[in-house]
């Protein structure tokens, strides 16, 4: 786990992108700035931080004048060497999982959509075990309690003195009991209708009967950050891996995908009495 944070990813990218769209080689940096081309391209790929007199005259450089962005970027290259809780857990699960959890740590707000499993910030210890049981397979039983044990701790975002503000929308197939048995959905769905009573949580379903919509090309999470959009992030997971796309143009998209797919979906009324008539029906 001692490959370059997710804030060092995230600041690289940023400063690499903000020195293309000046137009800008990393020779004509080394030019204007103390920085030589090949510190400021491992800058940009995350292989080392970076000085705060440093990032101020990159920032110059690429004439960026907002100071709320100014002061975004200098926090994500303190805090770039920053290591959370879950490193306690290095050998369970992966940089890329590792990955998640920080932006959940640094996160304002959290927009989800899942198709067939109920969010992980939204999970019962039973359901996780359940759906971590299935998806990991041949994984040792001492690794699936570890990994239980990071899912239930990834949910405190949810309870901090500022809470990570949280809107799932989540298909209708995914409250069904095709997971877990029926009294692991009956409390999974229980803690669903308990957690959309909180005000910095909000919980939709998709119907089954929804028309056509942008879900149907997978699940997906958008990540918004306090200080700009322009730093927000879209996590896409698959059986091995996750990808991340942080191109402001890609993230802008899965934003609109996002509320057409909220408009599809349920109002938060209607969502709370299919989830509770769902559990009512399980026997």
């Amino acid at each position: 786990m001692s490959d370059p944070t997710v804030r060092k990813r995230r600041l690289g990218s940023e400063l690499r992108r903000m020195r293309e769209a000046a137009g800008l080689k990393l020779d004509d940096v080394a030019e204007r700035t103390s920085l030589n081309a090949a510190k400021t391209s491992r800058i940009e790929t995350a292989r080392i931080g970076v000085k705060p007199d440093d990032l101020t005259a990159l920032l110059d450089l690429y004439g960026l004048d907002d100071e709320a962005k100014r002061a975004a970027l200098h926090g994500l290259a303190k805090d770039g060497g920053k290591r959370g809780w879950w490193q306690t857990y290095r050998d369970a699960i992966s940089p890329a999982y590792a990955d998640l959890i920080s932006l959940e740590a640094d996160a304002r707000n959290m927009r989800s959509y899942q198709i067939t499993l109920i969010p992980g910030l939204l999970q019962t210890a039973a359901y996780a075990r359940a759906t971590i049981d299935a998806i990991n397979m041949t994984s040792p039983q001492d690794r699936v309690n570890a990994l239980v044990e990071v899912r239930v701790a990834r949910q405190s975002v949810l309870t901090r003195p500022e809470p990570l503000e949280f809107w799932a929308i989540v298909h209708e197939a995914a409250l069904r009991p095709r997971i877990a048995p029926s009294q692991v959905m009956r409390d999974q769905l229980q803690r669903l209708i308990d957690l959309a009573e909180l005000p910095h949580v909000s919980i939709q379903v998709l119907p089954l009967d929804a028309p056509p919509h942008p879900g149907l090309a997978g699940s997906f999470a958008l990540v918004g950050f306090p200080e700009t959009a322009d730093l927000d992030v879209v996590h896409v997971e698959s059986l091995t891996s996750a990808l991340y796309i942080e191109e402001p143009a890609e993230v802008s998209s899965y934003s609109a995908a996002f509320e057409r797919l909220r408009a599809a979906a349920l109002p938060f009324a209607d969502s709370a009495d299919l989830i509770a008539r769902t559990k009512d029906s399980l026997t």
